[in-house]
């Protein structure tokens, strides 16, 4: 059957991201809903936001386009043009090569809780406020001069 239970997909709050960057997401908890479906062309992430919780460092990808769509609560979306607030219903998106570092930053009282689209770790992916950058020939993280993290 399609219908994927939530109840038995793992939430968690395990990052990839290198020391110092991983505390940053300790109020972020994720489920890989594409993963457990089976879907291979793109993936399907349920992100609970914590109050004073970040979806990932503010960064932007070279070959990945991303889709957000707020369920619950609120959260500030923080781009290159400045912060909008998103409410459930509404969506936001990223389209690849577009250099415009973005997150989304939970400043309310109550958790938020959105599906983000894209295809995780795929591209080359620039972190604009902080020394570090995902290589994708490498899948690794590494400053924004290439010595890797732990170097």
């Amino acid at each position: 059957m399609p219908k994927i239970d939530l109840d038995t997909v793992e939430l968690t709050n395990n990052t990839i991201y290198p020391a110092p960057f991983a505390a940053t997401l300790a109020k972020r908890y994720v489920r890989r809903l594409g993963a457990v479906a089976g879907l291979s062309d793109f993936g399907v992430t349920q992100v609970v936001l914590q109050p004073g919780g970040i979806s990932s460092q503010r960064h932007w990808h070279e070959e990945e386009d991303e889709f957000v769509v707020i369920l619950e609560g609120e959260a500030v979306l923080i781009e290159e043009g400045g912060e909008t607030v998103m409410r459930a219903g509404e969506c936001a998106s990223f389209p690849k090569k577009v250099a415009n570092g973005h997150h989304l930053v939970n400043r309310s009282d109550r958790d938020c809780i959105f599906i983000a689209v894209g295809r995780a770790l795929a591209s080359e992916c620039h972190y604009p406020d902080i020394d570090m950058r995902f290589d994708a020939a490498s899948r690794s993280f590494t400053r924004k001069d290439g010595t890797p993290y732990g170097a």
